[in-house]
């Protein structure tokens, strides 16, 4: 199956975050994540907010705005590839996230979870060999399978994603 056409510096499918302190996420994602922000697509609302900048991340164009006064509270569940996840993960730490989960080996690739200052979760995985053969502990267990009774590491990573999920507050307070 081909892709469809998107436009030079655009994927088929380009994540759009809605966010307090879109400036300071911006930064986080171009000094974390190497990223690459386009000025010209910078827009600031009438209201003087950021309706909109973009950030490109490898192959992929993070959008960004700011979340304006009513508008509730939507975290971003963001996945990223980086080719030094230590790194990655130190600059996270040294821009305010916090981990969610420390770097775990998971089928011949690594990674783990940090949430960013307006409580977004990123995925930061540092591809290695993958082991996806059918016949790994995790497939031959089944589909029904439960997560603590696959490997301490499944389980560890399962548990670390339930606890940060349940445990997401909107930065702004008691605001919707």
């Amino acid at each position: 199956m081909s892709a469809p056409a998107a436009p030079e510096g655009y994927a088929t499918v380009n994540p759009f975050i809605i966010t307090t302190d879109a400036d300071e996420l911006t930064r986080f994602v171009i000094e974390v994540f190497d990223g690459e922000e386009r000025a010209e697509a910078r827009t600031i609302d009438e209201d003087g907010l950021l309706l909109q900048a973009e950030v490109r991340v490898g192959t992929t164009t993070i959008m960004l705005a700011e979340r304006k006064p009513d508008w509730p509270f939507t975290p971003s569940l963001l996945q990223v590839y980086v080719d030094d996840l230590d790194a990655a993960l130190e600059r996270a730490l040294a821009r305010g996230a916090r981990v969610v989960t420390k770097p775990t080996d998971f089928f011949g690739t690594r990674f783990a979870r940090v949430q960013d200052g307006s409580a977004n979760l990123w995925w930061i995985w540092q591809h290695g060999d993958v082991v996806w053969d059918g016949e790994s502990e995790w497939a031959a267990e089944g589909a029904d399978e439960r997560w603590d009774k696959v490997s301490p590491e499944l389980t560890y990573i399962h548990d670390t994603l339930l606890e940060a999920m349940s445990g997401l507050r909107d930065p702004k307070g008691a605001q919707r």
